[in-house]
């Protein structure tokens, strides 16, 4: 029996599809797209959901993917055959710049430390991969708000109050939109001390094929060693290897 017609293959393009959505979705638009029987998908929908793969808000038809399945999404990628490319990728780009630098995605409402390979200076920030961190004041967090559609960004930037993490994080919601704004114009991701004082960040986006960010390469170091102008005068270096991150992605 073909993969695609047993219960394991409708199982996975039904994941799959399921993971291809930015918001929720319901069986019957799932079955449309799967080009599978209505009432079988519904079935493998609830069975998904039984096992805390995806969830469903109570009295809603539709699902969401749950924590669950994004943590095995997170750690497949982690562990994935490119992880020694990527790693490399990074490892050229830390000795050139002299600087610590990471490869990060967005996981729900935070920044998901993907890899990171840290600078030999003695002063520097210890945050291994795995570690999370808030999306409003980092550079990377700042990249994917501004990336995401801005009904998206405006949502999760109001579900709750912004954490003031140093004296210039923006916990204006109207303030930190005009900040995206500026960024979404450069493509690019900016930290000036607003995450932790005395820490510079400048990220650059990782995109697919179709150009959507995907993820994201970011240098970060000290302000006593790296300027705000300085960092940026990385983005250069940063871009070319978040495009060659980006092929690793496809692989």
């Amino acid at each position: 029996m073909p993969a695609s017609r047993s219960s394991v293959g409708r199982a996975i393009r039904v994941l799959e599809l399921a993971a291809q959505r930015e918001r929720a979705f319901t069986a019957a638009g799932l079955a449309r797209d799967a080009g599978l029987p209505a009432a079988a998908v519904r079935r493998l929908l609830a069975s998904l959901e039984q096992e805390g793969l995806l969830l469903r808000a109570p009295g809603s038809r539709a699902y969401a993917l749950a924590p669950r399945f994004q943590a095995i999404a997170l750690d497949a990628l982690r562990n994935s055959a490119a992880r020694g490319e990527r790693h490399a990728i990074l490892e050229a780009l830390v000795a050139e710049l002299g600087e610590t630098c990471n490869i990060t995605l967005l996981d729900g409402n935070r920044v998901y430390y993907l890899d990171r390979v840290e600078s030999h200076w003695p002063l520097r920030l210890h945050l291994a991969p795995g570690s999370r961190v808030p999306l409003h004041c980092t550079a990377s967090g700042k990249l994917f708000l501004a990336s995401m559609p801005k009904r998206t960004m405006r949502a999760l930037l109001r579900a709750a109050p912004l954490e003031r993490c140093t004296p210039r994080t923006r916990v204006s919601p109207a303030a930190l939109e005009r900040e995206l704004d500026r960024l979404r114009r450069k493509g690019i991701g900016m930290d000036d001390e607003e995450f932790i004082t005395g820490l510079v960040a400048v990220a650059a986006p990782v995109r697919d094929a179709k150009k959507r960010v995907i993820g994201a390469v970011a240098v970060h170091a000290p302000s006593v060693r790296l300027d705000i102008d300085a960092a940026l005068a990385h983005l250069p270096r940063l871009r070319k290897a978040a495009d060659a991150i980006a092929k690793t992605f496809e692989n």
